[in-house]
């Protein structure tokens, strides 16, 4: 389910989680198990949904492609290391992201107009919530903010989740010079990061975040 609330991540907050507490109640309050074992019909309760230009035809693919990765893999984790090279030659998000997003697509007559929802560096997107995804699954946090599940990537290799807030906020304390949200920004401001923490650099995104929200900066 954290992979859908990275995704449908954008608009009022509030927006944002009711629709993630709908689509937990079109998968019968199981996605998990709604995902890796649901029949064709059950995919009927699933038509309807929309957040913003995030729709139902999107939605049925995103299962389907989920469907189609857990009969092969136990974790998500797998679906961001399709590259071997990335376990043995060193770890590149860059190159992760991009090779993710090709697995995505790589089913049959996926629909063209949900590639939109699926960044990727090499259109020079700074993918916020593909990073904040990643965050949330890599980063072991005491204080709840992030969960750790997974162990193949670690924290030094993510890259910081970068919005207007982050932006505005980094700008004014220096960290970033790049004038655009991009890729190369979010580059830009992860290593900014990691001279106070190169082990952990992007857990100062939520402070960063806070503050832009709150309009401190």
């Amino acid at each position: 389910m954290g992979f859908f609330a990275s995704i449908l991540a954008w608009g009022q907050r509030k927006t944002i989680i009711n629709k993630c507490k709908e689509l937990i109640e079109r998968f019968d309050g199981q996605p998990a198990e709604f995902i890796r074992n649901h029949q064709d019909s059950d995919l009927k309760r699933l038509l309807g949904f929309k957040h913003r230009t995030f729709n139902d035809t999107d939605l049925l693919y995103f299962v389907s492609f989920l469907h189609f990765h857990y009969a092969h893999f136990e974790s998500l984790e797998d679906a961001f290391l399709r590259d071997k090279d990335l376990l043995t030659a060193g770890f590149s998000m860059e190159r992760s992201l991009i090779e993710f997003k090709k697995y995505f697509f790589s089913l049959p007559d996926f629909p063209v107009r949900t590639r939109k929802h699926v960044s990727s560096p090499q259109s020079k997107s700074s993918c916020k919530r593909l990073n904040m995804y990643l965050r949330w699954m890599v980063r072991k946090d005491d204080n709840g903010v992030d969960f750790g599940l997974w162990d193949r990537i670690y924290a030094q290799d993510l890259i910081c989740p970068c919005d207007v807030h982050v932006e505005r906020v980094a700008r004014k304390f220096g960290l970033i010079a790049i004038d655009k949200v991009s890729w190369n920004m979010a580059n830009e401001l992860t290593d900014a990061l990691k001279t106070f923490d190169p082990m952990d650099p992007v857990k100062y995104d939520f402070a960063l975040f806070g503050m832009g929200v709150e309009g401190e900066y």
